[in-house]
């Protein structure tokens, strides 16, 4: 079995390699000063719910209550680094993890003593730390309302004044009043100065004047440089992305099922700045439920929708658990408990698919152009002056075909087909037939057409002369054991 592992790694190893020879060398996403957010992707995760790595911390937890603290801590996060960083994702968002009396941080009773249940301040620096060495961040949400009846300012006799009102539960802070504006950017910043985060996501912002956003803002962004503040709602503030809360609605409309009006797909990308773009969040219920709600397999359905996103202009935002088909109507079911015993096979491909976007600046930032987009048919380039990708996706019920033309493509090209290793010639008629079967994504890249490709070609017969020599040792130990079972008898 080791012997038959070994082949099938090294044919894999070799056709990989030979799929990206001849081609230019392109930017990867770690290199150079002037990374930005349009360069990045977001794994978007809960801490009490992804992996405990640490029972020192589990007080009163409860894995059978899907209300409770499950256990999951800063500690399970670091022994987690590969797992997330080989899906290549380049900003791990944490949720909120400020002192809280749920799981999910949504009743936050301080904004400077860290949840207990996650770990100690020192563990939360050397996650952040060892996240920064593989060249990923951390970023945390920072919420501006809706805090515990217990938090240290609405318990504080001095700060009454400072209370708008109490609903579902919650507290919302005065945002027009100055003195909680200043307290809240004090703190804000306070956290960001004191942790080596790459980022802080505003969340329960919609009280909030855009005066005051931006000043908050600007404040974060002078503690330190190269620092994001996003949001998770709606807003004219200045911060690093846009958000729509009607991006995961339109994705997910699109990818739930085959043949689905995709007229509303570029929406999401209108505007100057980069979008988080989406099929869900920790806020809405899973797209598995959506696409299972339609009788559909939701690990295809994934592929189509994940395979597009990375490709698309803008951020990608994915919930964790979506590289297994984690499932859910509300949370706390939304918010299961990360099962890392799942089959890797959509793990696999969210790990082949990033690790092109994050090898080329092209597919990151690159020209984008529509070719077709019709009922879930969708073609478009990504086009720099080093190189030229063509993604086709197919989210129909039938094999598709698109004529491309010299005009589109340039003269004397091929395109050479990196997910299912299709090449595409020039034919007769003068066009490239690009043909893909119903509900797969393909990612062509397009090259000079110098006829056989000698290097892929000595590689296949690398893996077939691996393969007959597995097949002779496996012969030859037949035979052995044969006879030493005739010489017993």
């Amino acid at each position: 079995m080791k012997f038959k592992k070994w082949i099938s790694a090294t044919a894999a190893s070799l056709l990989l390699a030979t799929s990206f020879l001849g081609t230019p060398a392109v930017a990867h996403a770690e290199e150079g000063p002037a990374r930005t957010i349009a360069q990045e992707s977001i794994y978007d995760l809960l801490v009490d719910r992804f992996f405990n790595g640490s029972g020192t911390n589990d007080i009163d937890t409860n894995t059978q209550d899907p209300s409770k603290f499950a256990g999951g801590d800063f500690t399970g996060l670091q022994d987690k680094l590969k797992f997330i960083g080989e899906m290549g994702y380049t900003i791990v968002s944490i949720g909120s993890i400020f002192a809280t009396e749920t799981y999910d941080g949504s009743m936050p009773t301080s904004y400077t003593t860290l949840e207990e249940h996650f770990g100690t301040a020192e563990e939360f620096q050397s996650v952040i730390e060892a996240y920064k060495a593989k060249n990923m961040s951390i970023m945390v949400d920072f919420p501006l309302n809706n805090v515990s009846p217990n938090h240290e300012w609405a318990k504080d006799v001095a700060k009454q004044d400072w209370i708008a009102s109490t609903n579902n539960g919650q507290v919302q802070w005065d945002l027009t009043n100055k003195d909680v504006q200043n307290a809240l950017i004090e703190a804000a910043t306070e956290f960001a100065s004191t942790y080596n985060i790459g980022g802080i996501r505003l969340t329960n912002i919609a009280d909030a004047d855009t005066q005051f956003i931006n000043a908050l803002i600007e404040a974060l962004k002078g503690t330190k440089e190269s620092f994001y503040v996003i949001a998770n709602e709606e807003s004219d503030a200045n911060f690093d992305t846009n958000f729509s809360p009607a991006t995961a609605d339109i994705y997910r409309n699109i990818f739930k099922n085959v043949d689905m009006d995709s007229s509303k797909l570029m929406e999401p990308l209108s505007g100057e700045k980069p979008t988080q773009i989406m099929i869900d969040s920790l806020q809405t219920h899973r797209f598995t439920f959506d696409s299972a709600n339609e009788n559909m397999f939701p690990p295809t359905r994934l592929k189509m929708a994940l395979g597009a996103l990375f490709m698309l202009p803008g951020v990608p935002v994915v919930q964790y658990g979506s590289e297994i088909a984690m499932n859910g109507e509300a949370k706390p079911d939304t918010h299961q408990l990360y099962n890392f015993k799942t089959d890797e096979e959509l793990i696999d491909y969210v790990k082949n698919v990033q690790s092109l976007r994050n090898q080329s600046a092209t597919l990151r930032n690159g020209d984008f152009e529509v070719i077709t987009n019709e009922d879930g048919l969708l073609v478009f380039t990504r086009t720099s002056d080093e190189e030229q990708w063509v993604i086709m996706v197919n989210n129909t019920s039938k094999t598709q075909r698109v004529d491309l033309t010299p005009d589109q493509l340039g003269e004397g090209k091929m395109l050479n087909g990196i997910l299912q290793e299709e090449k595409v010639r020039i034919n007769e008629k003068g066009v490239y037939p690009v043909i893909l079967d119903r509900e797969i994504v393909e990612i062509y890249q397009v090259r000079e057409d110098k006829g056989l490709n000698v290097p892929y070609m000595v590689a296949l017969g690398l893996v077939w002369l691996l393969f007959i020599g597995f097949v002779v040792v496996i012969i030859k130990r037949g035979k052995k054991r044969r006879m030493e079972q005739d010489a017993t008898k």
